[in-house]
């Protein structure tokens, strides 16, 4: 009897709390706007999720602020999110790390799948595969053939453990087989210059940082991470019509917000923040990193969380991989 009174009491508190989170969607915003960013000032997520702020700010007559959130993989700012209360004055800027984590960490405070509302998928940023010149491979098959033959002789190198430049050659090797030895460094940068003193023999590195040297020929191009080719390299064919089906990775930024956030509120982000990224300001900033423009639906980008949570569970499972 003391459980069906609690129970009888806790309704009514939950429909006051449902409508005025409707009531508020319909009045929206009614002050600034926090936009999480759970990583450093500076990085790729915050490239993008600064000039987004200001702009969809500047559309809603409301300051949009950014508020960086960074550590424990980027957990923290992530969790800070997804408890916030689902008024749409809290949104989440996030990286495809995101989709990588409940692979990576035993326990995670948040779902990314259930405890998140999508906005949309705002820019995707391709690898790009590239070898030491002093390698006998000059194609993507050319290396699958030399790595079978020749297996656990291949060094690569990443920006570490289980991140993106990890994860995707992961992928790599998970679609054919092949035995590679990774070698982490600190960063992007070390990575790529590992390779360029050929102390590894092959990485994952983003356009920005491996474009200039495939230029002056001190590295060797094999084929892009995405599904399509890539704007910034329009010769370099994909991994997946360069004979690996269904090899399909790419870096992003992607807009998310606490779970139960009113429809209307999430259509109104997606609207401001689809527009804001098909502009010409935009595409010359994400064109300056190798990077690319979305703007998908929120059923689209919903989509592509919960196929690569799935995606990337099975290769960290396959790799033996967890987070440092």
């Amino acid at each position: 009897m003391l459980f069906k009174n609690k129970a009888s009491c806790l309704l009514p508190l939950c429909a006051l709390l449902l409508c005025a989170v409707s009531g508020a969607a319909q009045t929206y915003p009614t002050r600034p706007i926090r936009m999480v960013v759970p990583q450093s000032a500076g990085g790729s997520t915050d490239l993008v999720a600064r000039p987004l702020a200001q702009r969809v700010g500047d559309a809603l007559k409301v300051p949009v602020v950014v508020d960086n959130r960074p550590g424990a993989g980027s957990t923290i700012g992530t969790d800070l999110a997804a408890k916030a209360l689902p008024d749409g004055h809290t949104v989440l800027a996030v990286a495809a790390s995101f989709t990588m984590s409940p692979s990576l960490y035993r326990r995670l405070p948040f779902d990314p799948v259930n405890d998140f509302a999508a906005i949309s998928l705002l820019s995707s940023l391709p690898n790009i595969l590239v070898v030491h010149p002093v390698q006998p491979v000059k194609s993507m098959k050319e290396l699958v053939a030399f790595a079978k033959a020749n297996p656990g002789k291949l060094n690569y190198s990443s920006s570490g453990v289980a991140t993106g430049t990890h994860m995707s050659m992961e992928l790599l090797k998970h679609l054919t087989g092949i035995s590679l030895v990774h070698v982490p460094y600190k960063g992007g940068a070390p990575s790529v210059t590992a390779l360029l003193s050929n102390e590894v023999q092959l990485c994952f590195a983003t356009m920005s940082t491996a474009l200039p040297h495939v230029k002056s020929n001190r590295l060797r191009a094999l084929a892009v991470s995405s599904a399509r080719r890539a704007q910034a390299a329009p010769d370099t064919p994909t991994i997946a019509e360069s004979g690996v089906p269904g090899y399909d990775y790419a870096s992003w930024i992607g807009l998310l917000a606490p779970a139960k956030t009113p429809e209307a509120i999430i259509k109104r982000w997606h609207t401001e923040a689809a527009r804001v990224m098909q502009s010409a300001e935009m595409k010359t900033l994400l064109a300056n990193e190798g990077s690319e423009p979305v703007g998908n639906t929120p059923r689209e980008f919903a989509a592509i969380i919960k196929t690569e949570v799935e995606r990337w569970r099975k290769v960290a499972q396959a790799a033996g991989i967890k987070a440092e």
